[in-house]
């Protein structure tokens, strides 16, 4: 499912400040949908949501740990104001898209037995698979929920039936993307055009959604520039996922070190490299991966520049669409500017 990141270099400047007018103000829309309950019984039902949004420690106790960048819900309203909108009335959508990033998180941990999320223990790994995939199912539904805000910005109830469409529609998308994913590490190769098929819903629907939300809100007639916007940018951000899911540094992206290779994940260096590399399709057929045979053969064969290149080709894509919406001003700008420092980021 899409991916997250840890790391909370922002860039100065414009970009800057919108994170630290929106970012508060995402949190406490979050708060209020995932509010806790008075009935004593419900303390470890609400306790796990908050533990994975990064509110609470492993006791329950309140605390501040990180709860990755947010970027979706900032591209919400980023979008909202950039097609002449007002940034609050977008504030139930930015929720509900954070949350289903959320929930798609807490899932993608289990199905692929990861025991670290953003430098802590993942929620199946303190509590177990069963409570873990309840507190995702939550979390999901919470975040349709959280599209019932928009009334208290009196939007038209037209375009809040569109959101809900719209949302829903990523919805399913994402977790065809993911399914199409955890199929793939039985196969022993992948083409690039299933590939892309597998990443335009797992990671690049729920981005192109965001983008699209925050646009419908305000009832912009650009909502199909904004969503080919955030399609190039999520088919960007998961190739450089994939990049540093091979040689990023886990100090850094909080995440294991050659998980995806152990797992057999279908990324698109490897995709790449399985179709050149018969070592490589030797490696991947072991009952164990050889994690460092696996990416010095990756290297060899040129994947990591391959898929750099590729990258590069879905950010400029973004960028068009972008400016295909001529909207000049300054949420238009840092959205231009959020889109290059996610290609060029460590996490």
């Amino acid at each position: 499912m899409p991916t997250d990141s840890s790391n909370h270099q922002l860039p100065t400047s414009n970009l800057q400040s919108y994170f630290a007018k929106f970012l508060p103000a995402i949190e406490t829309e979050m708060r209020r949908v995932v509010a806790s309950s008075d009935d004593p019984t419900m303390t470890l039902f609400y306790g796990l949501l908050h533990y994975h949004l990064g509110w609470v420690d492993a006791d329950l106790k309140p605390a501040h740990f990180d709860a990755g960048k947010r970027i979706r819900p900032v591209l919400t309203l980023l979008t909202c104001e950039a097609s002449g909108g007002d940034w609050h009335d977008a504030l139930p959508a930015a929720a509900t898209v954070e949350l289903l990033h959320n929930f798609s998180l807490i899932h993608d941990d289990i199905e692929d037995g990861d025991p670290l999320r953003r430098g802590r223990p993942t929620l199946w790994k303190v509590w177990g698979v069963p409570q873990a995939i309840n507190a995702g199912d939550a979390l999901y539904t919470m975040a349709h929920t959280a599209l019932n805000g928009l009334t208290a910005y009196h939007v038209p109830i037209e375009r809040i039936l569109a959101a809900r469409q719209r949302f829903d529609r990523a919805c399913i998308a994402l977790t065809q993307g993911q399914h199409l994913d955890l199929g793939f590490e039985s196969r022993s190769g992948v083409t690039e055009a299933e590939y892309l098929r597998m990443i335009e819903g797992k990671t690049a629907a729920l981005i192109e959604a965001a983008c699209g939300l925050g646009a419908l809100v305000n009832g912009s007639e650009g909502v199909a520039h904004y969503e080919a916007f955030g399609r190039g940018l999520g088919l960007a951000f998961q190739i450089e996922d994939d990049v540093l899911g091979v040689w990023g540094d886990p100090q850094v992206t909080g995440k294991p070190a050659g998980n995806d290779i152990r797992n057999r994940k279908k990324s698109l260096p490897v995709t790449y490299a399985l179709d050149r590399s018969a070592e490589l399709r030797r490696l991947y057929a072991q009952s164990e991966v050889e994690v460092a045979a696996v990416v010095a053969e990756l290297d060899r064969v040129g994947a990591r520049e391959y898929a750099e290149k590729m990258a590069a080709q879905h950010h400029q894509q973004a960028l068009a669409a972008l400016e295909a919406t001529q909207q000049k001003n300054a949420a238009t700008a840092a959205l231009r500017e959020l889109a290059n420092q996610l290609l060029t980021r460590t996490a």
